[in-house]
């Protein structure tokens, strides 16, 4: 699998660790196998600083994300993109005319769905696989495998921005504004540039560049940023929040006017059109 990928490991194995919490903020019983020992080996050496709690709280504001505007929305189009061991198309609860495209590179579709197969997990929800190259226009892929652009859509982008270029983010935001009708709507989480740049942060980045993952982008600005590619930020929240993990972030919650704070903003943005 691409580098990138294998932190979809770490991720799933940090969702494994919250799965088996008695205070768990979600359950995700696939997420143990899907991790592999890869990924564990992984987060015990990544995951320090908040990123397991950081994980767990996403993971939950994401699920709540796709209750809020599929399951009691009127969307029923979904895609998650850079899918990686995502299981919310096998675990969470669908409308029966809900479809969710899953879109991630083929060779990391090649283990997922051998994982799958030898656990005979069963999706609750009409799941399309659709591999492609993110880092050119995959759009065709996605028209292939059913999707209408005419239906308004919920567009996930879990941890995936922090490891793309200014012109990739811009590029990909762009992108889904193309193939997003009137209604749509974009959840995802993503870095402040004071989190990239503050000297605490720096022996964590820099073992994660040495290692060939680097994490890129970041926006202290995000309303911003996503209006100029259509997308109006109407909700924006950081973890540790009333709702969003309070009690399980590690770190205080500054107030939005202290500049130069490390973020992890979470958010939903409405295509404008």
């Amino acid at each position: 699998m691409e580098a990138v990928s294998h932190t979809s490991q770490w991720t799933a194995a940090a969702r494994a660790l919250e799965t088996e919490r008695d205070d768990a903020l979600f359950r995700d019983d696939l997420a143990r196998p899907l991790a592999s020992q890869t990924g564990f080996d992984l987060l015990k050496k990544y995951g320090g600083g908040g990123l397991a709690d950081f994980v767990s709280i996403r993971t939950k504001y994401l699920d709540d994300a796709i209750a809020t505007h599929v399951r009691d929305g009127r969307i029923r189009q979904v895609v998650l993109i850079a899918a990686g061991m995502d299981a919310r198309a096998f675990r969470l609860t669908w409308p029966t005319d809900a479809v969710v495209y899953e879109v991630d590179h083929s060779a990391l579709f090649e283990v997922k769905e051998g994982r799958l197969a030898d656990l005979d997990a069963k999706p609750s929800v009409d799941r399309r696989v659709v591999g492609a190259d993110l880092t050119k226009p995959w759009l065709p892929s996605l028209y292939e495998a059913g999707f209408d652009p005419e239906k308004p859509t919920l567009w996930v982008a879990e941890a995936l921005l922090f490891f793309l270029t200014d012109d990739q983010v811009r590029g990909l935001l762009d992108l889904l504004a193309e193939g997003s009708a009137p209604g749509s709507v974009l959840a995802l989480d993503v870095l402040s540039e004071s989190l990239l740049k503050n000297i605490g942060t720096q022996l964590f980045l820099n073992a994660l560049k040495a290692d060939g993952i680097p994490w890129l982008f970041g926006t202290d600005d995000p309303e911003g940023y996503f209006a100029l590619s259509g997308w109006q930020v109407n909700r924006l929240n950081e973890p540790g929040e009333e709702g969003i993990g309070k009690g399980r972030w590690p770190y205080e919650v500054f107030p939005r006017d202290v500049p130069d704070i490390p973020r992890n903003w979470l958010l939903h943005a409405e295509y404008q059109g």
